[in-house]
């Protein structure tokens, strides 16, 4: 058998408890959702007949233990009394008054039972706009209220009257109140003042300066420094008519920290909503902090956050656009301006265009990355080269520029997110080419000395690379077209992890250099050919100091202008010196010092390792 349909039973307590532990973040929001309720009277009159305009607040004080926040808005009958404040869940006063949805805040009708976090009892007196008699609603925590008639009539509006619960008084004072009451309504378009102890008021709310930019841009640059912390770097008019939003992006003057949240301070209806409301902005502007106004967008439950919906969506989207053509225009008016805010954002750029083919479509082109033609802005880079070659590490930049042909650009990918945007370029400009390039594949294109040379330039290979054994380098001997070039230090990435793994056995405990050391039998394992893991030092055989070092026959002064041209090479290609390397260039000094002064003995040479000769 079925019964018939009952009324759901609300308990008052259980209903406060969800409030102040699961839908609002704090107590504190009692006064945001009376200044809401406030607004929304005061809005409901003045399409009424045109009156109200003001809230006054008056704190607990040492002579009073009182709390009032009373309005001048449409007031409340005793019929509309009990359907608004007695059901949990009713919609709001729009309903009632028949008024249009988007000039009124509160959506919910939960709003004052948040009164109840910080008092045992909520009296409400008001006296309508229309006439009908005086009421007082009384309610309290156990789900009780009672509704009467006053015989006297008040002055049109409401007044709200809460006394604090022990341990909430704090929450009613001048001191707390005054912050509140500024932080929720400073730019609510009707007056609000607060009751002063000794007498008098102080007026909190302003006109909010991030809705006059146009007419009063040096405050609105002062609310950014104030927002921010320090000056922006530029503000951003934001604008999106279908949802009633509008307000100034200010572009941040420093990189925010990686793990930072993109988020924006929004105000409803110039109440404000958070002051770290996220996804109001598209992801890629991290570098944008905004302040904005909506009439159209939707609150949750508790006020605090926005919902994710059409409207959202919408000013999103128009919000990217207005920031997208900021970037464009600040390229085509002040491109000096737009190289210092690539110089602040640069990584974090680089970052995103990599997953983001929105953003990358109009910011890769002002990006930089380092070539062998300096420094230089992507779109600039592709205008003047239709072949774009770059190298994936740092170190095989460093080899493969030394010896790169002036008439071409290579790019050293080896800088964090550079080698991607690279490889994306195609797919941004369809007529350039890009292709990688390896020390070893560059080095294998070089010229072999002539026929004629063939004999002398073997024989030299042979007794330099005799020179350098200990250092594990085998001497080749080519022709580069630099002829200012004498050595080029040779090695693929896997000799340079090979030596970086080799040196820092040498500084390591013995636990980790015994775990290095396996690594390089494990590595060497693994390898499917013979190939040599020495680095290799290339002599320009078109260089003067090189063609002469044939022709000396001193094993001293040979040995020790092939270990200068080794460290000489080693500094060119930026490689770090070891310090056997530093040991090997101050040797070879002294001794060529003391060879040319006629002082040079035997006992001069350093010993050789391993017994060698």
């Amino acid at each position: 058998m079925t019964s018939s349909p009952q009324q759901f039973q609300v308990d008052l307590r259980g209903v406060v408890d969800l409030l102040s532990r699961h839908i609002y973040s704090s107590p504190r929001v009692y006064l945001r959702e009376l200044l809401q309720n406030a607004r929304d009277a005061i809005t409901a009159r003045q399409a009424l007949d045109g009156g109200g305009g003001s809230i006054r607040i008056t704190p607990i004080a040492p002579a009073s233990t009182e709390f009032v926040l009373r309005d001048d808005g449409i007031g409340l009958t005793a019929d509309e009394v009990a359907e608004l404040l007695a059901t949990v869940g009713r919609s709001s006063k729009r309903d009632i008054f028949d008024l249009p949805r988007q000039d009124f805040l509160g959506q919910f009708g939960i709003g004052l039972l948040s009164c109840f976090m910080v008092a045992d009892e909520i009296v409400i007196r008001s006296q309508s706009a229309t006439g009908a008699p005086a009421v007082e609603w009384v309610g309290k925590t156990d789900g009780t209220f009672t509704v009467r008639e006053l015989a006297e009539p008040l002055a049109i509006g409401t007044s709200v009257h809460l006394s604090p619960r022990a341990g909430q008084d704090e929450l009613l004072r001048s001191a707390t109140v005054r912050t509140l009451a500024e932080t929720f309504g400073e730019f609510l378009p009707y007056r609000i003042a607060i009751d002063l102890p000794g007498g008098g008021d102080d007026v909190v709310n302003h006109e909010p300066p991030f809705l006059g930019a146009t007419e009063h841009p040096e405050r609105a640059a002062e609310y950014g420094t104030t927002l921010l912390g320090t000056q922006p770097f530029d503000m951003i008019d934001l604008s999106a008519p279908a949802t009633g939003s509008r307000g100034i992006g200010y572009v941040l003057p420093f990189m925010p920290p990686p793990s930072a949240r993109q988020t924006s301070r929004v105000y409803l209806n110039r109440m404000l909503l958070g002051e770290r409301i996220p996804d109001l902005l598209p992801e890629w502007a991290f570098f944008v902090r905004a302040v904005v106004d909506s009439t159209g967008m939707h609150p949750t439950a508790s006020r605090e956050s926005l919902v994710e919906d059409d409207a959202l969506e919408e000013t999103r989207e128009a919000f990217g656009q207005a920031i997208r053509r900021w970037v464009l225009d600040l390229g085509l008016t002040q491109p000096h301006r737009l190289q210092q805010f690539v110089a602040i954002h640069e990584v974090s750029l680089k970052s995103l265009v990599r997953h983001d083919e929105e953003l990358a479509q109009f910011i890769v082109r002002w990006l930089t990355v380092e070539t062998t033609h300096g420094r230089m802005a992507i779109g600039d880079m592709v205008q003047r080269f239709g072949r774009v070659r770059y190298a994936e590490t740092v170190d095989e930049y460093h080899q493969v520029a030394s010896i790169s042909d002036a008439s071409s650009v290579l790019v050293n990918g080896g800088y964090l997110y550079d080698a991607d945007i690279v490889r994306m370029l195609p797919a941004l400009y369809p007529a350039v080419l890009v292709e990688r390039v390896d020390v070893v594949s560059e080095f294998e294109r070089l010229d072999p000395p002539p026929l004629d040379d063939r004999d002398a330039t073997v024989a030299l290979e042979a007794r330099a690379s005799a020179v350098l054994a200990d250092v594990d380098t085998t001497v080749i001997v080519r022709t580069l077209d630099r002829q200012s070039l004498p050595a080029l230090y040779v090695a693929d990435p896997e000799v340079l992890r090979k030596i970086d793994r080799t040196r820092a056995q040498g500084i390591s405990g013995s636990l980790w250099s015994g775990v290095l050391g396996k690594l390089d039998e494990i590595t060497s394992s693994m390898r499917s050919d013979d190939t040599d893991l020495s680095a290799r030092l290339c002599l320009n055989w078109g260089n003067k100091t090189v063609r002469t070092l044939t022709r000396v026959t001193d094993d001293a002064v040979f040995s020790r202008t092939v270990q200068l041209l080794y460290v000489q090479a080693l500094l060119a290609g930026h490689r770090p010196l070891s310090e056997r390397d530093r040991s090997l260039m101050t040797t070879a000094l002294s001794d060529l010092i003391a060879l040319s002064a006629g002082e040079f003995e035997p006992d001069f040479l350093p010993p050789l390792e391993n017994g060698d000769a």
